[in-house]
């Protein structure tokens, strides 16, 4: 019996054995043997958003499964630094603990109980001296992932800046910002033949002036766009439906009838709110 199916291990035990198993050069998985942490990191972001996904479903046993997806990434992650000799998996949950301890003072300290609101400030203070510690005094927009999301790092370098004072007091001038920015991207469409890198640059501003309004409105950015991402899928399964019965396909009708067709989707869901 292999450590990975010793009933007598515990069950992160068992996981971590597995997964030295699949890495072992003579008796693992060819598969796993060929990855690296650039190959394996698109698979831990793609685990990341299904535990979300399973989360906005409010389905508990998907998001078990999805939880037990996304530690197999840590564990992968953390066998192979192990054997290139830079940490394990017990430094990660070490490493993780001291942080988690060292963030909560009026838990774990003498600091002062504190409300969600504050402590969330206090959080956002130590991660600053903990950069600051280790990078020497870096600049207040250093280390913001370069591989989040485009919204979710939009907000991240705003809070930083607003942080520092560099941040609108209220939300009238972000929507006069926001009316600026799109006069700017209609401009770039005028007649005549646009420049296409112009375009994007304009778009991109608009789109991140959007996420500072989401930040002033306290509004999850990317939940608020899954929202009208499933809004748009879910009325639009209703034209086909309706179309279907008439024994046809969107590409069949027109944007006038289907347009008008949203319109009853959309009555139909105020009425059933």
């Amino acid at each position: 019996m292999t450590d990975h199916q010793d009933p007598k291990q515990t069950p992160i035990a068992r996981l971590t054995a597995l997964m030295a198993r699949l890495r072992d050069p003579e008796r693992g998985c060819a598969w796993d043997l060929e990855q690296t942490f650039a190959t394996v990191a698109p698979y831990t972001v793609e685990e990341a958003y299904e535990v979300a996904d399973a989360i906005e479903r409010r389905d508990m046993p998907a998001l078990a499964d999805e939880l037990g997806d996304l530690l197999f990434q840590v564990v992968f992650h953390s066998q192979m630094a192990a054997e290139a000799g830079h940490f394990d998996f017990d430094a990660v949950a070490d490493g993780i603990v001291a942080k988690m301890v060292r963030r909560h003072p009026h838990v774990f300290g003498d600091a002062a109980p504190r409300d969600a609101n504050g402590q969330t400030l206090a959080w956002e203070a130590q991660k600053a001296a903990e950069r600051a510690a280790k990078d020497g005094g870096s600049g207040t927009l250093d280390n913001v992932p370069l591989a989040l999301p485009g919204l979710v790092r939009a907000i991240k370098l705003q809070n930083r800046a607003a942080r520092v004072g560099f941040d609108w007091p209220s939300l009238a001038p972000v929507f006069d910002k926001l009316r600026e920015e799109l006069d700017e991207l209609q401009a770039e469409l005028e007649p005549g033949i646009p420049d296409p890198k112009r375009v994007a640059e304009e778009l991109g501003d608009v789109l991140f002036v959007m996420a500072n309004i989401a930040r002033h409105l306290k509004v999850d950015a990317e939940a608020a766009l899954r929202g009208a991402n499933a809004k748009f899928e879910r009325r639009f399964r209703r034209i086909e439906h309706w179309l279907a019965e008439d024994g046809r396909t969107p590409s069949q009708s027109n944007l006038a009838e289907m347009d008008a067709l949203w319109d009853r989707a959309k009555a139909e869901e105020k009425a059933g709110a």
